[in-house]
C-alpha cells in the first residue's frame, strides 16, 4: 500500500492512495467529509470490523465521490485485477487531525 500526503494546508490534506490487487488499507474510521477521485481500479471490498456483510463497490477511472463522515471502523480491500489507486482530499476541523485514524 502507497499511502502518500501530496497537500497539507490548514484543514484540508490531498492524499493520493494505491492498492496492488489483493492489497487492503488498515482498519480506520472516517470522521471528516471527503471528495475521491479514482485514477485507476475496478473493484474494491469494503470490510467492517464488526462483521457486518462486506460491501462489494465497482470503480472506474475518473469516478468521484463525495464520503458522508463515518464511525464504522472499516477497511478497503482491492479486490479487482489491476491496481486501485485514488486522490482524496479530506476536509477536517482542526489542522492537526487525522483524516483516517486507525480503528481501535
Amino acid at each position: 500500500m502507497i499511502e502518500r500526503v501530496l497537500h497539507h494546508r490548514g484543514k484540508t490534506i490531498v492524499r493520493r492512495l494505491v492498492l496492488s490487487p489483493g492489497e487492503a488499507t488498515r482498519w480506520q474510521r472516517d470522521p471528516f467529509p471527503r471528495v475521491s477521485v479514482v485514477l485507476q481500479g475496478s473493484m474494491l471490498s469494503i470490510e467492517f470490523c464488526d462483521g457486518g456483510p462486506k460491501l462489494e463497490v465497482a470503480v472506474e477511472p475518473g469516478q468521484v465521490d463525495w464520503d458522508e463522515p463515518s464511525d464504522r471502523p472499516h477497511r478497503a480491500v482491492n479486490i479487482g485485477a489491476v491496481p486501485y489507486e485514488e486522490v482524496t482530499v479530506f476536509f477536517l476541523s482542526a489542522p492537526d487531525d487525522i483524516p483516517q485514524p486507525d480503528a481501535t
